[in-house]
């Protein structure tokens, strides 16, 4: 889940290393929740019953819900369809051959917070969801990786701009209006992590921080709205959306993602960064 809330003078969560091995026992068991849901979304499942699996998986790993009732949100996931950005509710509306659906999930450790997302296509693909879904998904991981070297939580949106436009031009657009965000002892905290390029510089990053990385691609223009359930947002032109997201911790040995059973070492490799252990 996302966060909007932009320009408020921050107070940054410091985290202790027995804080963030909760924090990690979240985002492991996040992770498995999420595998389930991914892999049980198909033709002719129902957003509904992604949710249900994925709740099942939460109440048998001993973990909470953060989505349920945050607000009033009614799920534990959010299922984002199509031209749906972020925050679709499941319904009983059936998957169906070629949807592409972004679930974004969360969970709480004795009183600890995770949040991940991930894009799955179901069914025949388009080839450019297919792009879209992997550009958003790298574009994390730039993000992620910038995180070891920055000085500045604001080179975490120069990162991810800067892959998306070198990469692929205006061929996608970055949603602007929804951000990534502080997480530890609930679910939305500060700093806000921007997705783009910005004289908006953030705080200092330093050892102890946890951010979640969440940048949202879209294959038309960046404008959305909300409906009238006061949750889903969707592209004002139609055009699909792909959210990808992870927890990533900073400590001072480096950093390490928490929603990844391997603190993203096989992504990150990749980009030249060796993830940390937590100590």
């Amino acid at each position: 889940m996302t966060n909007v809330a932009i320009g408020k003078k921050s107070t940054i969560e410091l985290k202790t290393a027995e804080q963030f091995q909760l924090m990690k026992e979240a985002g492991l068991i996040l992770s498995a929740a999420l595998d389930t849901a991914v892999a049980a979304a198909a033709v002719g499942v129902s957003t509904s019953e992604l949710d249900a699996l994925f709740a099942a998986e939460l109440a048998k790993a001993g973990a909470k819900s953060n989505f349920l009732g945050y607000y009033g949100y009614p799920a534990t996931i959010c299922t984002s369809v199509n031209e749906q950005v972020v925050h679709g509710i499941p319904t009983d509306r059936k998957l169906e051959d070629g949807d592409l659906v972004s679930i974004d999930g969360g969970a709480i450790i004795g009183g600890w917070h995770a949040d991940s997302a991930r894009t799955v296509i179901v069914g025949n693909a388009d080839p450019a969801d297919v792009e879209l879904s992997k550009a958003t998904e790298a574009a994390m991981w730039n993000g992620i990786a910038a995180m070891a070297t920055a000085s500045k939580v604001g080179e975490v949106g120069d990162a991810i701009d800067d892959f998306v436009t070198g990469k692929y031009g205006t061929k996608f657009g970055i949603i602007e209006d929804y951000t990534g965000h502080g997480i530890g002892s609930a679910m939305h905290m500060e700093p806000d992590v921007l997705n783009y390029r910005s004289k908006h510089r953030g705080p200092k990053l330093r050892p102890g921080m946890a951010l979640a990385i969440e940048p949202i691609l879209v294959r038309g223009d960046i404008a959305s709205r909300t409906l009238a359930d006061d949750w889903t947002v969707v592209t004002e032109d139609g055009q699909r959306a792909a959210h990808w997201e992870h927890s990533v911790a900073v400590h001072d040995g480096g950093i390490w993602v928490l929603t990844a059973p391997d603190g993203g070492a096989a992504k990150l490799s990749a980009l030249g960064v060796t993830p940390a252990p937590l100590p």
